[in-house]
């Protein structure tokens, strides 16, 4: 019997931890630098969508869920609103990022997802802003993250379209600024407008419509010709699916997101209670506290952001910024279960904002750099997503067994506790990530990701 044909070798260094992991290039994606016109608009595009997507999660349904449910019930209730509807962001941000990958439009593949997404998400916090009942509450949460996400998943894939590796620092900083300055403006908008639900909602989904159209019509947007065969429904189903035996270092990073997302919500969906029930504050109180809170986070997230962005781009390391980044934001949260006053709240969050910048400016680059393929990468890039999505819709949930553990009323030391522990455990998962980043005599970067097979 004759040897089987021999495998050619991979074109990056082998590991030495295995003899079948081996480090290959990973895709290379664009080659020339995006303009400053796509990155600005780019990050204004961010930051309307997480004004309007992100107002609801941090103040404003909060705010509803106590105008339909008065009591010391409402926490619990916007808990399970928010799972509810993130249900819905997890399945259509991967779906929706497939289908735009394989869009055929002479308007391009990310394009017209946008565009008629932001349509929608007026409509459908429209419907919030008039919700009668909790029922009808639910229903428009739900078509706000359907079509959100319409939005977001074909948004984040043009960072994989437009950006080459030596830039994604940087630019990838600017979706985590954008996020919590939209967080800011947020809170800000809702000091305004407590009492007026149609604005407290309509308002930021017209601006995010605004600024998604915009740069819609900037953007290079690449049409495609011929549409891949994804497989039938059988071939749908795996959009939600990049094997991590295949892929580790795709699956370690997602792993690490998901448990940082969780520790973050837990956090971020029940601090207004926990302002008004454990540092005694009333509603305007714990929103005005919020508000400043938010300014001191969004602060030290802008500058560390920036700062950590670009020294991952020069130091060509993420994993050390990630781990770093997430072990102070664990520190952060322990320290707020034992926060009983307003000015140790704002130290508190600074400690978080800080973190969190640096965090969310180098995963996202890193998350871009070990993308199994390019031509997938909303796909891939909505797969990581449901590791921000699914957290969404297990905080409620994780956060009520908390609240409930061992006390009268609600526990949010052991809410707080519990979320550092989550954070930790994000940051161990990121030691085992392979991925390197190696400088080319011409100034490019090219990066190498962990494969088996």
């Amino acid at each position: 019997m004759s040897n089987p044909p021999r495998r050619p070798k991979p074109t990056g260094q082998r590991a030495s931890s295995g003899p079948y992991v081996s480090l290959v290039t990973g895709p290379s994606g664009p080659t020339e630098r995006a303009s400053k016109r796509v990155v600005t608009t780019m990050a204004l595009a961010q930051f309307g969508l997480f004004v309007a997507l992100l107002a609801p999660v941090t103040v404003s349904l909060a705010l509803k869920t106590q105008q339909l449910v008065p009591g010391d019930q409402a926490a619990v209730v916007n808990g399970n609103v928010l799972s509810i509807a993130a249900l819905f962001a997890l399945v259509a941000n991967p779906v929706i990022g497939r289908l735009s990958d394989i869009t055929l439009s002479r308007f391009g593949r990310r394009r017209p997802w946008m565009f008629l997404g932001a349509i929608g998400f007026v409509a459908s916090l429209t419907i919030v802003a008039f919700a009668p009942n909790v029922p009808v509450l639910i229903a428009g949460w739900c078509l706000a993250q359907l079509t959100g996400n319409a939005i977001l998943g074909p948004l984040l894939a043009t960072i994989a379209d437009q950006v080459p590796p030596e830039q994604r620092g940087s630019v990838s900083a600017n979706v985590g600024v954008m996020q919590n300055v939209g967080i800011l403006a947020a809170a800000f908008v809702a000091s305004w407008f407590v009492t007026d639900m149609l604005l407290l909602f309509v308002a930021p989904a017209v601006f995010a419509l605004i600024t998604v159209w915009l740069y819609c019509f900037v953007l290079p947007d690449r049409a495609i010709t011929t549409r891949a065969d994804v497989g039938g429904w059988k071939g749908l189903l795996f959009t939600f699916w990049v094997n991590p035996l295949k892929h580790p270092d795709f699956g370690w990073v997602w792993l690490s997101r998901f448990l940082l997302t969780l520790a973050s919500f837990l956090f971020v969906a029940f601090r207004l209670f926990f302002l008004q029930e454990e540092v005694g504050l009333s509603q305007q109180g714990a929103v005005d506290t919020l508000t400043m809170g938010v300014l001191i986070y969004t602060i030290a997230l802008v500058i560390t952001a920036k700062l950590g962005g670009w020294l991952s781009d020069r130091m060509l390391n993420r994993k050390v910024f990630v781990i770093g980044s997430t072990a102070v934001f664990a520190v952060g949260l322990i320290l707020l279960a034992h926060t009983t006053t307003v000015p140790m709240f704002y130290v508190v969050e600074a400690i978080m904002g800080a973190a969190y910048g640096v965090y969310v400016a180098v995963d996202t680059a890193l998350v871009v750099d070990v993308l199994p393929n390019p031509d997938d990468a909303a796909k891939d890039l909505g797969v990581l997503n449901i590791a921000n999505a699914l957290p969404q819709s297990l905080a409620g949930a994780v956060g009520a067994f908390l609240l409930g553990l061992g006390a009268v009323g609600n526990n949010y030391t052991a809410l707080f506790w519990g979320a550092g522990v989550i954070a930790v455990l994000g940051a161990l998962t990121i030691l085992p990530v392979r991925h390197r980043m190696t400088r080319n005599a011409d100034g490019t970067i090219t990066g190498s990701i962990a494969t088996r097979g």
